[in-house]
């Protein structure tokens, strides 16, 4: 397994969409390895394959927080919103492609969502919480679309400019 190196806004690639994964081949199954590896070293809840380069509609994530309970890594390729609630939730959101930002995005509260597994198969689970926000989040990256769109103009300029710097500043080290 090998951590990937996580691309910064502003980078064309991230607001580009991501084309569908045809087959689960053993490159894609090494590519959700490095992106689970890659997301717990940030460390993130999240991880769209475009954050890494990589232009294909693969996600994984894992929003169990609780000391002692149990990871749950969950690879989503192809994934899809096939229900969503009318019920709206506010979450501070961050990206670890848009490093110490943070932004209240209003989402609905619960999605219902299928997606193709390693396994080849069709999935399909329903998300709250924490939970749905992350799918949502993390699809938008699929459709090359960040959480900072969804700010104010006035804020959404101000990180970018931030991001520059930064990547400026890391630039020149």
């Amino acid at each position: 397994m090998t951590i990937r190196k996580i691309l910064i806004h502003p980078d064309a690639r991230l607001k580009k969409k991501a084309a569908p994964v045809t087959e689960v081949t053993s490159s894609i199954e090494l590519l959700a390895e490095d992106m689970i590896e890659t997301m717990y070293d940030a460390p993130g809840i999240g991880l769209a394959a475009p954050q890494i380069g990589v232009m294909t509609r693969i996600f994984v994530m894992d929003c169990v927080k609780d000391e002692g309970e149990a990871p749950r890594p969950m690879v989503l390729m192809n994934p899809e919103i096939t229900w969503a609630s009318d019920e709206i939730s506010s979450y501070e959101e961050g990206c670890l492609s848009i490093p110490e930002q943070y932004g209240d995005v209003q989402r609905p509260a619960e999605v219902e969502m299928h997606w193709m597994g390693l396994d080849g198969q069709l999935h399909q689970e329903r998300f709250n919480g924490l939970w749905a926000t992350c799918v949502q989040h993390e699809l938008d990256h699929l459709n090359g679309k960040l959480f900072i769109d969804y700010l104010k103009p006035l804020r959404r300029q101000m990180i970018t400019r931030k991001m520059q710097k930064l990547k400026r500043e890391t630039a020149r080290k």
